[in-house]
């Protein structure tokens, strides 16, 4: 066969290829709701106020420290590492579209002496040469290989996207915690200067003689009890500061100075754009996650049925030969070929067969992985809505709980100094106010932490709208 006619076959070929019809793939359908269950809101999600969300807390030291958390976590850089890696591979992937070429460069020589005649006969001689080699992706199996490597690196993406979202949620969280400890912590001391007050005047009472020892050692055991509390919340500080700044990717104690002054625990901004259901499945990367893992099953699966089409390849030599290397450029003589090979599966023993079953339970196991994304993803959302929604109205209970406690603990303190009361109804009444006291800043903070669940199920802490993705 010449070169025209080689060619000409294939642009035959490849013609024929390119009105092969598309397999088409099973899709799934997901009923999404039109609205939240637990939120009535209406309106456009502001999306703007997602990406960096940790801001609408009104707290700098939160909005550093997740700062700090989102440049150096080394899960961070891990996962933009798995997208260079991912982006090689792509590369890799793509490198058998287009045609190879080599070369080759070799020498020799011989020497002959002939006894008979004592003569010696020297010969050398030089070649080199270039190979070409192009398989020819006739029915697409590299262009679906190629495509799978393709959802693999936007899934890898995705999951960065990801990293980041939990990341700059669980350092937010673990914040949280921090600041309710210390805020605890300085309620109890708070009441411990209270009820030293009623042990020296339980001690004033018992020298005067208008007292007991009883009621001295009741002020007593009150006043070790709440004190015996203070350790536990100083090992949840110190814990909690190692917590932040190991996700910062910092060495235990590093993060101190910018933690060490006091602060409140944040407070939640009082509207969040919600938008619709569907809106919230496009932004989280999760779920975008799971869509180009189908896609990549897709492909994969599209590759291995194209594994039963024949092969088209293409290999092409050019030689040259000379007696000496600078002849090489002038050679004596060229040797030059092409040849064409089509090679078509007959007979693999069922593995053809069985990698399409393969990746076909593949395809199917990644529609069923992306369908329970989704769910995960909306019930989350309605667990984080609910949350928020009944801790706020918690919050505004033990407001008025804790007002009408501290007003009782201030009265029946004078009516035990005035002897109108016993010493137990006023120590009842401090262990009162430091409970509720202290459910109002637990309160406090499962409200914040179920606003930053919030958010962090809405997808927040990136942006959709940059394709780019920078190192960290």
């Amino acid at each position: 066969m010449t070169c025209s006619r080689l060619l000409s076959f294939v642009a035959s070929l490849t013609l024929c290829a390119c009105h092969t019809p598309p397999r088409v793939t099973s899709n799934t359908t997901i009923a999404v709701p039109a609205t939240w269950q637990t939120s009535t809101a209406a309106g456009a999600r502001d999306d703007a106020a997602l990406v960096e969300w940790w801001t609408r807390f009104d707290d700098p030291v939160l909005t550093a420290v997740i700062t700090a958390a989102l440049h150096s976590s080394p899960n961070v850089r891990t996962a933009f590492s798995r997208i260079t890696e991912s982006r090689a591979r792509r590369s890799v992937a793509r490198a058998p579209l287009f045609p190879s070429l080599s070369t080759t460069v070799s020498g020799g020589g011989s020497r002959t002496r002939d006894h008979a005649t004592n003569l010696t006969t020297s010969r050398e001689y030089y070649a080199g040469g270039l190979d070409a080699s192009w398989q020819v992706d006739l029915f697409g199996l590299q262009r679906q290989t190629l495509a799978a490597t393709s959802a693999d690196l936007a899934q890898t993406a995705e999951n960065f996207y990801g990293v980041k979202v939990s990341l700059a949620a669980e350092v937010a969280s673990a914040y949280v915690t921090l600041r309710s400890a210390e805020a605890q912590l300085a309620v109890v001391q708070l009441s411990l200067g209270t009820r030293r007050e009623t042990v020296q005047l339980t001690h004033l009472r018992e020298q005067v003689g208008t007292g007991d020892g009883l009621d001295t050692q009741q002020a007593v055991s009150s006043l070790e009890q709440t004190r015996a509390s203070i350790p536990a919340l100083q090992l949840t500080i110190a814990q909690t500061r190692y917590q932040l700044a190991l996700l910062a990717g910092r060495t235990p104690g590093s993060l101190d100075p910018l933690l060490a002054a006091p602060s409140a625990i944040p407070t939640p901004p009082v509207d969040i754009a919600l938008g619709v259901p569907a809106e919230t499945l496009r932004q989280r990367p999760d779920v975008r996650a799971a869509e180009q893992g189908v896609l990549a099953a897709t492909a994969r699966t599209s590759a291995a049925r194209r594994q039963r089409w024949p092969t088209f390849t293409l290999t092409g030599s050019l030689g040259v030969t000379a007696a000496h290397p600078e002849g090489l450029f002038s050679p004596e003589s060229t040797l030059a070929s092409l040849l064409g090979s089509l090679t078509a599966p007959i007979f693999s023993s069922g593995r053809i067969s069985k990698n399409i079953s393969i990746k076909t339970e593949q395809e199917r196991q990644a529609l069923i992985a992306y369908e329970s994304t989704v769910f995960i993803a909306l019930a989350e959302v309605e667990d984080a809505l609910a949350a928020a929604r009944y801790h706020a109205e918690r919050a505004a209970l033990l407001e008025r709980a804790v007002a009408a406690a501290a007003a009782a603990t201030h009265l029946f303190a004078l009516r035990y100094e005035a002897g109108q009361v016993d010493l137990f109804v006023s120590l009842d009444a401090q262990r009162t106010l430091l409970a509720v006291e202290q459910q109002q800043i637990t309160t406090a903070a499962d409200r914040a932490t179920a606003s930053i669940r919030l958010y962090q199920t809405l997808g927040g802490g990136w942006s959709p709208l940059s394709s780019s993705v920078s190192p960290p």
